[in-house]
C-alpha cells in the first residue's frame, strides 16, 4: 500500500514500539501504522521532522519538492486513533527542546579549552530561553543589551565564538541573520573630517541583523582627541543606544591594551555588560590543536618531532608570554614544517603513503624567539 501523505516522526521510549503519525491526503480518519523495515525489524525514528533522506533502507525515503514523501506502510494491525486535531508535533521532551544548546555545546567542544567560555554561553542561552518562556506566560520579558568585549591574545579563538554567538542568536531569534562583519581601524577610520562617520555607519548598516566584529579596537583610542578614531567611536556609541537590538556590537583585542582604552572612555564600559576573557592555551592545549590540524590535513607526526615541538611550545611561551599569538603560531608552525617536508621529499625516488604523511623532527625549524 503506498500513501501520499504529510507527516511527522514521534519516537516513544518505551522501547517496543515506533509508530509514525500522518495525515493521509485522501483518507478522512487519522490512523497508526507500525513501520516496518524488511520483514520484522522495526525502525527507531529520531524525534524530528525529517526534512532529508532518512538511512536504514534499502531504497532511502526522500521527501518530495512539493513536502510530501512516498512511504510503504505495515497496515496489518491498523488501529483508529481518537480523533484530534493536526498542531504538529506534539510537546517535546526537554532534550529535544534544547537541541540548539545541544548543538552549541557539540560545536564548543570542537574546540579546545575554553572552560569559562563555554559557561559563560550556557548562561547566554539560558537567559534567552528563560525570557522567551516568561513572554509566553505573560510576564514580562526581560531586555538586556547583549553587546561583548573580548579580551585575550591573538590565536585564542575570539573571531570563532563570535561566529558561534552570531548563530546561537539567530536560532533563538535574537538576530534575524546572524552572520558576522569583521572590521579593524582601517576599516571604520576615515582620511577627513566627516569620512569616518559615513564609513562606521555603512558597516553598522552591513551588521545589522548581525555582529559588528572590531578587532584590536583599542587601536581607536590611540590617536588623542584628534584622531578620527575619536569620532569611530562616538559613532558606534551612538548607533549601540539607537540600535541597541537591530545589531550586536564585540570589541576585541590584547587584555592590558583593552583596559587601558575603557579608561580613555569611561563611558563604554558600562555599555558592554558582557565581557569574555580567552586565556593563552597551555602547551599542552596547542599540542591538541596541533594534532587537529594535522589530523584535518592528513599528516602524523613522528614521536621525535612531538617531542621537539613540545619542547619549543614551552619556550616560545615563556619568552612571549604578552604576545604569544596561541593558535596561530601552532598553525604557522606546522604549515612550515609541511613545505619543508615537501622539499624533504623532493630529492626521494619511492613515495609511499606512510612516507608523504609523516612530518619528522628534520621538517622543524624554529627561529630564535625574541
Amino acid at each position: 500500500m503506498t500513501i501520499y501523505a504529510r507527516f511527522y516522526f514521534e519516537f516513544f521510549h518505551e522501547g517496543l514500539t515506533s509508530v509514525l503519525d500522518i495525515s493521509p491526503m485522501n483518507i478522512m480518519s487519522m490512523s497508526e501504522y507500525t513501520l516496518k523495515i524488511n520483514s520484522n525489524q522495526l525502525f527507531f525514528w529520531a524525534y524530528t521532522v525529517f526534512d532529508c533522506e532518512v538511512m536504514g533502507m534499502d531504497e532511502p525515503l526522500r521527501m518530495k519538492n512539493n513536502g510530501q514523501i512516498s512511504i510503504m506502510l505495515n497496515v496489518n494491525k491498523r488501529e483508529k486513533l481518537k480523533q484530534k486535531p493536526n498542531n504538529g508535533i506534539s510537546s517535546k521532551p526537554l532534550s529535544h527542546e534544547h537541541a540548539i544548546l545541544t548543538e552549541l555545546e557539540n560545536e564548543m567542544n570542537e574546540l579546545v579549552g575554553m572552560k569559562e567560555m563555554k559557561k559563560m554561553m550556557q548562561e547566554v542561552y539560558a537567559w534567552i530561553y528563560i525570557n522567551k518562556k516568561r513572554d509566553a506566560a505573560g510576564l514580562k520579558p526581560g531586555k538586556q543589551v547583549l553587546h561583548m568585549m573580548f579580551k585575550g591574545n591573538p590565536g585564542t579563538g575570539k573571531t570563532t565564538v563570535a561566529r558561534l554567538i552570531g548563530k546561537l542568536f539567530q536560532k533563538m531569534d535574537v538576530l534575524p541573520k546572524g552572520h558576522l562583519i569583521e572590521a579593524e581601524r582601517a576599516d571604520l577610520v576615515g582620511e577627513y573630517i566627516g569620512h569616518t562617520a559615513q564609513k562606521t555607519r555603512d558597516l553598522v548598516k552591513k551588521a545589522t541583523g548581525g555582529i559588528l566584529f572590531v578587532d584590536e579596537a583599542y587601536s581607536l583610542g590611540r590617536g588623542g582627541e584628534k584622531d578620527f578614531g575619536k569620532e569611530a567611536i562616538d559613532t558606534l556609541v551612538k548607533h549601540m543606544e539607537d540600535k541597541q537590538h537591530e545589531f550586536i556590537l564585540i570589541l576585541a583585542g590584547y587584555s592590558r591594551e583593552m583596559e587601558h582604552f575603557l579608561k580613555l572612555n569611561p563611558g563604554l564600559h558600562s555599555r558592554f555588560p558582557l565581557v569574555f576573557h580567552f586565556p593563552d592555551y597551555t602547551v599542552n592545549e596547542l599540542m591538541q590543536i596541533g594534532e587537529r590540524m594535522l589530523k584535518e590535513k592528513e599528516y602524523v607526526i613522528s614521536q621525535e618531532a612531538e617531542t621537539k615541538l613540545k619542547d619549543h611550545l614551552l619556550y616560545a611561551k615563556a619568552m612571549n608570554t604578552n604576545t604569544f599569538s596561541n593558535g596561530r603560531y601552532i598553525r604557522n608552525i606546522l604549515e612550515k614544517a609541511i613545505r619543508a617536508q615537501a622539499m624533504r621529499l623532493l630529492k626521494e625516488r619511492e613515495l609511499d603513503k606512510n612516507t608523504l604523511s609523516m612530518l619528522v623532527s628534520a621538517d622543524f625549524h624554529f627561529q630564535e624567539v625574541d
